[in-house]
């Protein structure tokens, strides 16, 4: 009987302290993404519309929002962000915003990230960047409030903040080819031939500097005792980027044979293209 009693007393503990574990209704949400060579990464909560009208009701105009709910929305960026023409330091802020009536919101990033909501004491010293998001309607309404990263290209993207029918968007730009040239000036002062073909490869993707793009791959092509087609190919693409196309043939017909020699089916069809082409220029 004794050993029972301890039995059922230990249970109605056990019953007393358990708890019940249930979802949040608004959800904790990660956004990561690469742009350029930088890396951005914003931490936030996703509250539900739920048949609400969100912004002007639910969400006030002209108030300071934390942008999400519970805690408010981080970002953390590697690198510069530069927003027009103000710069956002590497490091982590919270992401503040005041929704307006009409094509635009405020977006404040504020060096103070320990914040439930909005701070209790706004301190102008601690906003870093101030910008503008310009503001659409939507087609499609967006249930959970949403922050992205859009339109990703190798030096800038769009930050995104969607809920209900409206959506704010802001641009920004990454130092990516700064980053890049520093980096080909460092390495190029003792360079193999990898090195060269990257630079090469960078500088023809970003169409600038086409003479030291033209310097680089004839030294990766000089560093290889057998031309590599891929190099070849690429030395015919910055050609004729810079206008000789007699040059850009012959070195496509280069590649051509060499890919045929080595199996390479896409490349022999890309250079016989081009081939086509530049000879209708030359």
């Amino acid at each position: 009987m004794k050993k029972i009693i301890i039995a059922l007393l230990t249970l109605g503990s056990f019953s007393l302290t358990a708890q019940i574990t249930t979802p949040a209704p608004s959800p904790a949400a990660k956004v990561w993404q690469t742009v350029g060579l930088t890396e951005v990464t914003i931490d936030y909560s996703r509250p539900l519309k739920r048949d609400r009208v969100i912004f002007g009701e639910l969400v006030a105009y002209d108030k300071m929002w934390r942008t999400g709910a519970n805690k408010n929305a981080i970002i953390t960026t590697s690198e510069i962000l530069i927003f027009g023409t103000d710069s956002l330091k590497a490091g982590t802020y919270s992401i503040f915003t005041t929704p307006k009536k009409g094509n635009s919101w405020d977006v404040y990033f504020y060096m103070d990230t320990e914040n439930w909501g909005t701070p209790g004491e706004w301190d102008e010293n601690l906003v870093a960047v101030k910008t503008t998001a310009t503001v659409s309607a939507s087609n499609t309404i967006t249930e959970s409030f949403t922050i992205a990263i859009e339109n990703v290209t190798m030096n800038s993207a769009e930050l995104s903040f969607a809920w209900d029918d409206t959506k704010a968007i802001v641009s920004f730009a990454v130092p990516t080819n700064d980053a890049v040239l520093a980096s080909i000036d460092k390495v190029m002062n003792g360079p193999s031939a990898g090195d060269c073909y990257s630079a090469a490869s960078f500088y023809l993707t970003q169409k600038i500097e086409l003479v030291l793009a033209l310097k680089y791959i004839n030294n990766a092509l000089d560093m290889k005792e057998n031309k590599p087609f891929w190099y070849l190919r690429k030395k015919a693409l910055i050609q004729a980027e810079m206008g000789d196309f007699k040059g850009a043939t012959a070195t496509a017909k280069l590649s051509m044979e060499s890919a045929k020699d080595a199996g390479n089916d896409d490349y022999v069809k890309s250079n016989a293209k081009s081939i086509e082409e530049w000879s209708k220029k030359k």
